[in-house]
């Protein structure tokens, strides 16, 4: 199958939510995250990323904003617990709670038609998402008792792995703290606000995007492997197999041509890659190869950006 024929709305469970609350909660999360939190407007949302001091992600998802002092972050649920932890870390005397606010929704993602106009009820939470080989895609969070989306059941299978293809990666545990922003792309699919004030590696952020200093980026790709690829596995090239080259920021099998909504998976996957600027390049321009796992492991294939980068902030 593809993308573009894949619709429904798939239940999701790999997800968390971080509720910020007060009269400070915007400007507290302003203050944290690599977007600018004060001028989302009730009802809008936007990819963001928190980092360490050195620049590094170490949780990123999408900031969402319902009412002028409530806030909701959606981000990997292996990361939340830590994230909910640090973050508290820095309230201080900050009117705003934080909370795990997970069990307060039901989340389902909907892609292809399912996702062009979605019949929201009241309470519910629409996230637009960036699309995955041009079929639209959208989070939607919903109370917990409330009917299902009025869409076709979509194996969760299918949403991770047209997740993967949108080429915009959601930071898990095995790769926390591994990549800058940019090396996800998130200041080219609007994750990084340059114009904004400080929160944590602001300076490591801003000095690689204005003094040339991004030299990894993420692509998709595709493998054939007989084990499931994963993210934070090694990636080798041909011309110096004594090292990695980079990293699997993000992985999910690919479904079978034939698989129906219950989503049967094959031996391949797609990946989002994060590699050397430079080696991609090199192999545009000649033989060679990218490996998944060990110098001698199954080739990525199709390597592509699924979005242009952007030249200027």
């Amino acid at each position: 199958m593809t993308i573009l024929h894949a619709n429904g709305a798939a239940r999701l469970t790999n997800l968390g939510v971080i509720r910020a609350a007060g009269a400070d909660a915007a400007a507290f999360l302003q203050g944290q995250l690599t977007q600018d939190v004060l001028n989302l407007q009730p009802g809008q949302s936007r990819l963001a990323a928190w980092c360490n001091p050195k620049g590094r992600i170490l949780a990123s998802g999408w900031v969402l904003r319902r009412t002028g002092d409530e806030l909701l972050l959606v981000l990997s649920a292996d990361l939340l617990a830590a994230t909910l932890k640090r973050l508290s870390m820095f309230v201080l005397r900050a009117k705003v709670q934080l909370t795990d606010a997970s069990a307060q929704w039901a989340m389902y993602g909907l892609l292809g038609d399912a996702a062009r106009a979605p019949l929201a009820r009241t309470g519910d939470v629409l996230v637009p998402l960036p699309p995955a080989d041009n079929a639209p895609r959208m989070l939607l969070l919903r109370p917990p008792g409330e009917p299902a989306p009025d869409a076709p059941v979509l194996a969760p299978e299918i949403w991770h792995w047209a997740a993967v293809r949108s080429g915009v990666a959601t930071v898990t545990a095995p790769v926390a703290q591994a990549f800058v922003p940019q090396m996800l792309n998130y200041e080219s699919v609007g994750g990084v606000d340059f114009k904004k004030g400080c929160y944590p590696g602001q300076e490591v952020v801003a000095r690689s995007q204005f003094r040339g200093a991004i030299k990894r980026r993420a692509w998709v790709a595709r493998v054939d492997t007989d084990t499931p690829a994963q993210a934070g596995q090694d990636i080798f090239r041909d011309s110096d197999p004594t090292q990695p080259a980079g990293l699997v920021a993000q992985a999910a099998p690919e479904p079978q041509p034939a698989t129906s909504s219950a989503g049967t998976a094959s031996n391949a996957a797609a990946l989002i890659a994060c590699l050397p600027i430079a080696a991609v390049q090199d192999l545009e321009n000649s033989a060679g190869r990218f490996t998944l796992g060990s110098p001698g492991g199954p080739p990525l294939t199709g390597l592509h950006l699924p979005y242009p980068l952007l030249e200027d902030v």
